[in-house]
C-alpha cells in the first residue's frame, strides 16, 4: 500500500507543474445543476450553524472551477478559501487515489514521508472538510466546508449537504 501510494504520489508530482490544467474532468458529461449546488451548500452551512459553527461552503466542478461559493453568516473571510481548497483537493486527487472525502487523503498523506510536500501544491489542502458529489461512481463535483473548530466537524456538515441531494443525482447506468 505504501509503495503504491508513493508511486502514485511521484506520478502526481510529475504532472503538477501543469497546475490546475490536470484537474479531472467528468467523463459522463453530467453537470451538477446550480440548484443542487445551492441546496447542498446551504444544508452544510445550516448543519454547522445548528452546532454553533459559522462556516462557508464551496462547490467545485470536476475540473476544480468554483460552481458556488457561499459565505455563511458570521463566518470569517478565510473560510471560503479553506472550503475551496478542500473541495479542489477532492476533485483533483479523489479520482487518482480513489477517495471521496478529504479526511481520507489527509490521513494517507500523513502516513507517507513525502505526503507533506503535497501541501505546497497550489490550492491543495491536506485537511478534512470536503466530500465528493458523485453520480454513480463518477465524481461530478465536491463540496468543501471551512470554519468550524476542526476539519472533522466541517466534513460532517459537508456530508450532510451531499446527503441532502443524493436522491436528485443520476443513478449509475
Amino acid at each position: 500500500m505504501r509503495l503504491k501510494f508513493s508511486l502514485a504520489l511521484m506520478g502526481a508530482f510529475a504532472l503538477f507543474p501543469l497546475g490546475s490544467a490536470i484537474a479531472q474532468v467528468g467523463e459522463s458529461g453530467y453537470s451538477l445543476p446550480l440548484a443542487l449546488a445551492v441546496k447542498a451548500a446551504t444544508t452544510a452551512i445550516a448543519t454547522c450553524a445548528s452546532n454553533g459553527y459559522p462556516v462557508s461552503a464551496v462547490v467545485v466542478d470536476p475540473s476544480g472551477v468554483i460552481k458556488l461559493e457561499a459565505k455563511g453568516d458570521h463566518s470569517t473571510i478565510l473560510t471560503t478559501t479553506s472550503a475551496f481548497r478542500k473541495a479542489y483537493t477532492v476533485v483533483t486527487f479523489g479520482p487518482i487515489f480513489r477517495f471521496d472525502a478529504s479526511s481520507t487523503f489527509a490521513a494517507l498523506a500523513a502516513k507517507n514521508p513525502s505526503g507533506a510536500a503535497l501541501a505546497t501544491l497550489p490550492d491543495i489542502a491536506l485537511l478534512p472538510g470536503a466530500v465528493a458529489i458523485k453520480a454513480g461512481d463518477e465524481i461530478v463535483a465536491a463540496l468543501g466546508v471551512g470554519g468550524s473548530p476542526g476539519g472533522d466537524k466541517d466534513e460532517v456538515c459537508a456530508q450532510a449537504g451531499v446527503t441532502s441531494i443524493k436522491d436528485d443525482l443520476p443513478s449509475p447506468r
